[in-house]
């Protein structure tokens, strides 16, 4: 009896690591087919007990291999660009660019799959399919300042529609994407940076 019971524990097993390697792979090959996107979002952030904290609004663009342009537009102004070499975020109050070098960033974050097929990459995180899309989690000993990432589809499974982000201290933050466009030419400059010209700059790419 013991034996049919660690059997069927260890066939559970298998079957439950080969799910997941599907929903890996589905994920993959959905984000594949986005070579690039670009939409407005509205950003909306609960804390660990779910009472809303904060409300605003921006714009992304994002393209294959690991480019992608982020721009915070409330309450505070913010850009976040990376050319897939290096990643610039610049705090226009602040009047502050840090410089940080892409493939060391990416390490500790799971946006990077959004962008990337590189399998060493793929290999941190466990994807499980759900009833929207996708969700994602960081294996034991990876270091993510992301606790869960759950990617949701347009119907037509052509967009990106929404991304949910919890971090380590159970915060949420829900991004909406609104009147998307896919896989549509986006100029070379979308991705590119030019340091203004007065502001403080931290750049930590050096040596990385």
């Amino acid at each position: 009896m013991k034996k049919i019971t660690v059997l069927t524990l260890i066939v559970g097993c298998l079957l439950s690591s080969q799910s997941r390697a599907d929903d890996s792979q589905a994920l993959q090959q959905q984000l594949g087919a986005i070579n690039s996107f670009k939409a407005q979002f509205i950003q909306k952030v609960t804390d660990a007990q779910g009472e809303a904290i904060m409300q605003g609004e921006g714009n992304i663009a994002l393209q294959q291999p690991m480019m992608i342009r982020w721009q915070q537009q409330s309450p505070d102004e913010t850009l976040f660009v990376s050319n897939g070499d290096k990643t610039y975020y610049f705090d226009s109050f602040a009047e502050q660019v840090t410089i940080m070098n892409t493939h060391s960033l990416i390490d500790s974050t799971p946006f990077v799959l959004l962008t990337s097929k590189d399998p060493e990459q793929w290999a941190k995180y466990q994807v499980l399919a759900t009833d929207t899309g996708f969700s994602v989690t960081p294996n034991k000993g990876i270091e993510s300042q992301v606790e869960q990432l759950d990617i949701a589809f347009s119907d037509d499974k052509q967009a990106l529609s929404s991304l949910t982000v919890m971090d380590t201290s159970g915060q949420q933050s829900l991004f909406t994407f609104k009147n998307a466009q896919v896989n549509q030419p986006l100029a070379t400059t979308t991705f590119e940076f030019i340091i203004p010209e007065g502001v403080e700059v931290d750049d930590q790419s050096q040596g990385e």
